[in-house]
């Protein structure tokens, strides 16, 4: 066995087979990716990585497992799909994906069929199986991607360590206790609802206050227009973002001219553009128009904001909101019957609804130019019903 040492969870223990994938080429690559992207610009403690995570999914995979009282060949399956889950993800985690023409969940999957990781999976277990897993398919699958997944409990915790914001601390042990595998679902214990609800509230408040602070997002819309030109003038291949690193791109960046160039010198030294522009969504009569805006018009109508103040094209930026949706469908048993987390909790339909509080469409632009904006109409355009 060989132990690790976690900030979040203390000393992890890996097998021999464990510490063969782990030591691959693919998750070792992980250690070089922030798990929070450019948020140490906001948080500067943020600067763990996905590997970290990916070890802290396994390592409460394990603990699910050990308490639904599976075999040890089910166990370790559980413990490997969760560490491989993020082998996907592209540099800056998040932030990247915003541009990418696939997923990190597909890049996962094809590294696991195509490189050092399938053969080594192969020794033990079913490529397929293994891929479903990671997928969220089948009871097992829905403990590393499901409404109440480990994924997002070590997430939690750990953004909430990292950076200083406590509103991420969770019951996971009351959470995991009251897990039980019930046919082809994985359930909740009604005993276990309460800490279902504090860790949906968790979520809730992480969004404003760390995925979606607006520094963050000011942050992630510059790196997205820079990474989408690298992509554009070949510097980087998007089908193959899942071989690079953070300081990759960034030095991929740094030897570009020109507008690329310009935005990443500003990152380095957080000279970051400004807010100029913001439209609540709790202002709209139907929120969800914002989340189905079509990037060909937020980019048009980037041209003709830019046109008409005298700013160059991509020195405007057009930012709709990410947020999540709460509509949880995990299976609660409540006195011999199932329902769903929303059907016996009010909080769950509330959040729903609440999600859209501090929700805002947000336009940014250097603030050298910011001065130029005293009473422009940029409402008028954009592609929004009243």
């Amino acid at each position: 066995m060989k132990s690790i040492r976690d900030s979040v969870h203390g000393d992890l223990q890996l097998d021999e087979f464990e510490l063969k994938l782990v030591d691959t080429p693919e998750i070792q690559r992980l250690r070089r990716i922030k798990q929070l992207g450019f948020t140490y610009l906001v948080y500067p403690g943020a600067n763990h990585t996905r590997f970290e995570h990916s070890m802290g999914t396994m390592y409460l995979a394990g603990r699910m497992a050990l308490n639904l009282d599976l075999d040890p060949d089910k166990k370790t399956l559980i413990r490997v799909c969760a560490a491989l889950h993020d082998a996907g993800h592209g540099p800056f985690s998040h932030v990247s994906e915003g541009v990418l023409e696939t997923s990190h969940e597909k890049l996962t999957t094809h590294l696991i069929k195509k490189s050092a990781l399938g053969d080594i999976l192969s020794e033990r277990y079913n490529l397929k199986e293994v891929v479903d897993i990671i997928s969220g398919q089948g009871p097992l699958g829905q403990i590393v991607s499901g409404d109440l997944d480990v994924d997002r409990m070590d997430y939690l915790l750990r953004d909430s360590y990292y950076t200083g914001v406590a509103y991420g601390i969770i019951d996971v042990e009351r959470l995991i206790n009251n897990m039980h595998l019930d046919g082809e679902n994985l359930t909740l214990h009604r005993k276990g609802v309460q800490a279902a609800e504090a860790m949906l509230l968790a979520r809730y408040f992480m969004y404003p206050s760390v995925y979606q602070h607006h520094t963050t997002r000011i942050v992630n819309a510059m790196f997205r227009r820079c990474l989408s030109h690298l992509f554009k003038g070949g510097v980087i291949q998007s089908p193959e973002i899942y071989r690079y690193d953070d300081a990759d791109i960034v030095s991929a960046a740094r030897n570009e001219k020109g507008y690329i160039r310009d935005i990443i010198h500003r990152l380095d030294n957080r000279q970051l553009f400004k807010r100029v522009y913001a439209l609540k969504l709790n202002n709209l009569e139907d929120p969800m128009t914002v989340f189905s805006m079509d990037d060909a018009r937020n980019r048009q109508s980037e041209v003709e904001i830019a046109e008409d103040l005298g700013v160059e094209e991509d020195y405007i930026l057009i930012d709709p909101p990410e947020y999540p949706t709460f509509n949880e469908s995990a299976p609660v048993s409540v006195y011999g019957s199932t329902k769903t987390l929303g059907e016996v909790s009010n909080l769950v339909v509330a959040l729903e609804h609440a999600r859209f509080n501090h929700a805002d469409l947000s336009i940014y632009m250097p603030q050298e130019a910011a001065s130029r904006v005293k009473g422009f109409p940029f409402r008028d355009y954009l592609n929004i019903p009243d």
